[in-house]
């Protein structure tokens, strides 16, 4: 198990060493600047975009999953956020392509640039994973992909926390209260 934990952080690491921060800023201030937030992912991506939504909503953001029984309209002054690692999820794609028609901002968090999704969304963050047979082995399917994103995402969370003036004490005061 060490082995494989050693490894995963490693990788991760090296998977957000090369991000382009100038995209991830360019990712906060919309989120911020958006009146509503929307996320989307299918599977362990799906998860992932849903544990980032709970942050979001904990600093106040208007933020909804797509899919969910009770997410309004998509309008021009909102922001969608997609995540895929192959960017090629078909129905990502079609999500990106029907809240482009609206006006709305498409930022995608995606391993391929060059995929349908990258390029029908307005902001593309590339999240690149070596594709070797250790990787294969240790993280199989998107488990690098998937964990660098919710680290990238958590990553974030200080930056807006800071931009939007919140607190730990802030966040506190809107966690949900399980009973």
């Amino acid at each position: 198990m060490r082995e494989t934990s050693n490894y995963i952080l490693k990788e991760i690491q090296e998977v957000l060493a090369r991000v382009d921060e100038a995209v991830v800023d360019e990712m906060v201030d919309s989120i911020i600047k958006a009146k509503k937030v929307f996320i989307y992912g299918v599977g362990r991506s799906g998860l992932v975009g849903k544990a980032f939504a709970v942050r979001l909503v904990q600093m106040g953001l208007d933020v909804h999953f797509i899919g969910e029984t009770t997410t309004p309209i998509v309008g021009a002054t909102d922001v969608v956020i997609i995540i895929s690692n192959t960017g090629e999820t078909m129905s990502a794609v079609q999500t990106a392509n029907i809240v482009r028609r609206v006006g709305a901002k498409v930022i995608s968090v995606t391993s391929n640039m060059h995929s349908k999704l990258s390029q029908a969304s307005s902001l593309a963050l590339e999240l690149t994973t070596v594709k070797d047979d250790q990787r294969r082995r240790m993280t199989p399917l998107g488990t690098l992909f998937e964990d660098s994103t919710f680290v990238l995402f958590d990553s974030m969370v200080p930056v807006m926390m800071n931009k939007l003036g919140q607190t730990e004490a802030s966040l506190r005061r809107r966690h949900a209260i399980w009973v």
